[in-house]
Order: C-alpha cells, then sequence, then structure tokens
C-alpha cells in the first residue's frame, strides 16, 4: 500500500486524524480540495467569531457614555472587518499545512475520490491505503425556491462585496441567530424569518424563550412562522414575497437553513458504506463504515456538529488504529455555547429531556440586569437555570444566556462531568462581584417534580 491511512478533507477532525496517525508512526495522506481547516478555520467558528467581537463594538460605544467616557460611535468599515479577517484565516491555513508537514504528512490539493474499499484518486492520480477516513464535513442547505440563487448561504457571507443595510437571514439555528447579532451590531437593519413558533429548536425552552426576548429587543425584526417564498431583483435591491402574503425589501439574504453531508462526488457508489435516512455516512462507536477498510468522523456522521467534537472523535480513530489505545469519546455533558448577543452557554440536558430521563427533577432559575448595565444603561438580562436529578441530588443540565456565557459554562462543564451535585455547588463559594456566583448561589427551587 502507498498509506496506512488515506484522509479525505482537512477539517478539524480529519488534520487531527491524520496529526495523531502519523505521530503513532503510520504513513499518512490528506487530501483537500477547498482549504486548510475546513468549516471552523475558513468558514465557521472562527471568522464567525472575529465578526462577533466586531458587532460587539457597537454597543461597547454607547455603553461607554454611562461610565464617563464623552464617546460617539463612528463609521463602520465592512471592506477593514472583511479583510482583515482573511489575512488571519490565511495565517490559521498555513499554520494547519505546517502542523501537517511536521509530522511527515503527505498534503494533496484536489477532491478526493473512492475508487475501491483501498483505492483513492486525487487529480487523476490513484493511491492505495490500507485505511480511508471520510471527514469531509457538511455543506450548507438552500431551498430551492424562486430566486434562492440571488441568496448567499454561511460560506458566502463573510465575503460580501459590499455592506448590506438591510439584512434578511432566514433561519432559525445557531448559525442564523448569530448572524442576525452579527448584522445588527454593525449597524443594519436585519430581520430574520423561521418558519417555526420559535427558534432554537432542540435547546431548552426556557432560553429559547429568553434568546426571542433579548434578541428582539436589541433590534432583530423576529418574524416567526412565517417563510420566503421568492425573491426577485429590483431596481432597489431584492424584494422577498413571503408566506402571510406580505413582502420586504433587503440588500442581501442569508440563507441559513441547516447543513447537509458533504459527499458530492466522493465516489460511495463503488464501494458498500451505507449512508442513514438522514443521507449522512452510518458508523458504529468506532467510526467504522460498513465497508471495513474505511471510516468517517465529523459533521458527516450526523452527530454533534461541533469542532470539539470532530477532534475528539479524529483522536479516538487515530488511537484505536495505530495505537492500539481503546478510548470512546464520550458524548454526554457537552457544553456547547451560541455566538449571539448575549451569548448563550449550555451543559447536559434541556428540562424535557431531563424530564423524561430522570423522571422527577428540581429546577432552579435566576434573571438579573448585569452588573455593568446597571451604569452603561443597557436594558439586557441575564437568564441562568439549573437542572437536578431529585433522586441524586446530580446537576444534569445547565443553562445560560448572558456576557461571557461560553466561557463560564467550560467551567461548569468540568464540574458536570465529574457528577457534581446541588450541594456541591451551593457548598462552593462564589467570586464576586461576578454574574458566575450565581450559579453558586441559588438555593431556593423554582419548582419540583
Amino acid at each position: 500500500m502507498d498509506y496506512d491511512l488515506f484522509v479525505i478533507g482537512a477539517g478539524s477532525g480529519g488534520v487531527r486524524a491524520a496529526r495523531m496517525a502519523a505521530g503513532f508512526g503510520a504513513k499518512v495522506a490528506v487530501a483537500e480540495d477547498r482549504y486548510m481547516g475546513g468549516t471552523c478555520v475558513n468558514v465557521g467558528c472562527v471568522p464567525k467569531k472575529l465578526y462577533v467581537y466586531a458587532s460587539e463594538y457597537s454597543h461597547a460605544f454607547e455603553d461607554a457614555r454611562g461610565f464617563g467616557w464623552d464617546s460617539t460611535t463612528p463609521d463602520f468599515n465592512w471592506a477593514t472587518l472583511r479583510d482583515n479577517k482573511k489575512d488571519e484565516i490565511s495565517r490559521l491555513n498555513g499554520i494547519y499545512r505546517n502542523m501537517l508537514d511536521g509530522v511527515n504528512v503527505d498534503t494533496m490539493n484536489g477532491r478526493a475520490r473512492i475508487v475501491d474499499a483501498h483505492t483513492v484518486e486525487v487529480n487523476d492520480k490513484q493511491y492505495s491505503a490500507e485505511k480511508i477516513l471520510i471527514a469531509t464535513g457538511g455543506w450548507p442547505f438552500v431551498p430551492d425556491i424562486p430566486g434562492s440563487e440571488l441568496a448567499v448561504n454561511s460560506n458566502q457571507v463573510f465575503d460580501l462585496e459590499s455592506f448590506p443595510k438591510r439584512m434578511v437571514i432566514v433561519g432559525g439555528g445557531y448559525i442564523a441567530v448569530e448572524f442576525a447579532g452579527i448584522f445588527n451590531g454593525l449597524g443594519a437593519d436585519v430581520t430574520q424569518f423561521y418558519r417555526g413558533p420559535l427558534f432554537l429548536r432542540g435547546f431548552d425552552p426556557d432560553i429559547r424563550a429568553h434568546a426571542a426576548q433579548e434578541i428582539s429587543k436589541s433590534g432583530v425584526n423576529l418574524r416567526f412562522e412565517t417563510d420566503v417564498e421568492s425573491i426577485t431583483e429590483t431596481d432597489d435591491g431584492l424584494e422577498l414575497q413571503l408566506s402571510d402574503g406580505t413582502s420586504i425589501g433587503a440588500d442581501a439574504v442569508l440563507y441559513a437553513t441547516g447543513r447537509r453531508p458533504h459527499l458530492t462526488d466522493l465516489g460511495l457508489e463503488n464501494v458498500n458504506v451505507e449512508l442513514t435516512g438522514m443521507g449522512f455516512i452510518a458508523v458504529d462507536e468506532h467510526f467504522s463504515t460498513s465497508e471495513p477498510s474505511i471510516f468517517a468522523v465529523g459533521d458527516v456522521i450526523g452527530g454533534m456538529e461541533l469542532t470539539p467534537v470532530a477532534l475528539a472523535e479524529g483522536m479516538s480513530f487515530a488511537r484505536r488504529q495505530f495505537d492500539k489505545m481503546n478510548r470512546d469519546v464520550e458524548y454526554d455533558f457537552i457544553p456547547t455555547a451560541v455566538f449571539c448577543q448575549p451569548n448563550i452557554g449550555t451543559v447536559g440536558y434541556t428540562e424535557d429531556e431531563a424530564h423524561a430521563k430522570f423522571g422527577h427533577i428540581r429546577l432552579f432559575k435566576s434573571t438579573f440586569r448585569a452588573m455593568k448595565h446597571t451604569i452603561g444603561g443597557r436594558d439586557e438580562k441575564t437568564f441562568m437555570k439549573l437542572i437536578v436529578d431529585k433522586s441524586t441530588d446530580r446537576v444534569v443540565g445547565v443553562h445560560m444566556m448572558g456576557p461571557d456565557a461560553g466561557e463560564i459554562m467550560q467551567g461548569i462543564a468540568i464540574a458536570m462531568k465529574a457528577g457534581a451535585t446541588k450541594a456541591m455547588f451551593d457548598n462552593t463559594i462564589g467570586i464576586h462581584p461576578t454574574a458566575a456566583e450565581e450559579f453558586v448561589s441559588m438555593r431556593e427551587p423554582w419548582t419540583e417534580d
């Protein structure tokens, strides 16, 4: 064989698997047809967070006046942000390539196609491999409606030629919610459409309701149970016909309506790799497909679409296959954050999930105005929620919306992985004055069942 492992896709999961396998002595190649680092580095976590930082400055300029700063809100230059982002992404692309070069992984630029169970073709040249790992990630999905080609997806939105003064966002997941906050903070007039009654499906119901309240309060026009039926070009930009019979004008339309596994032209028809009903690659707990020599990790297998999860899966795969270490990924109590404004941080079960799993639970809730806003003047409320298994006193769900929620939730997740009980939270002395101390100060249950 030319290689012990051939990885298709140089995103988080693929690069981690390749690096670790090479570190264990395997001869490894990676093929990537777009950009080193995958979705996260190029059109996901990294540029998204940079744009979130940019959008938060407008609020900071306003808040500063209450603290004695005679500040005015300066003009925003979209091109500066966009081009500085491009420079940073290019730097990270180079780092990823250097990491692979540093462990003697062969990198190939081009779309890899599977020819058979042990053969991959890249740029018309074939390579044999003992094992093949598919880590091609996901790709944005845009519904096929009249004029959908006039919209942009979440890959394209970072590099718009000009800043849209009127921005329409279609979708109700975390990507849609985050971009609504980004463009609202940068100064656009933002309208977000979601066909369901409330966005952020899958999150705790209290978080969803609080998010709708706070995001609407921030200036985003939320329109639930409304969908876009068509998009047309006009002399004044774009016009959207809506399901309720009305229309709305826009300078740009972002569709953030989910992602699908990126399997186009991969050659799966040449091998015995089964797909799930949703079109993802079906794998077992060790990331094996129905073809013994082919494996898959990351977004392409339809689990939690998070960069740290893909990293953990790539590491687990490499350890098992090339270092004989049978360490499975633990999917319980994985923390996550939504970088809307204010942020959402969550780990563990939602209220409904906890009821179904544990039966009797206790709920602790707190809503308050962050100390900074008492002088800054912003009308924003922080929300926190603890869910406790009544029979064991173990904290099984923690949810927060407020400043630095993601940073706070990382430490909470460690405690929950360790099995922390509500009594342990209560016996922990808080750091004062912080928002985080509220998690160890909630003594009286909101409700018990």
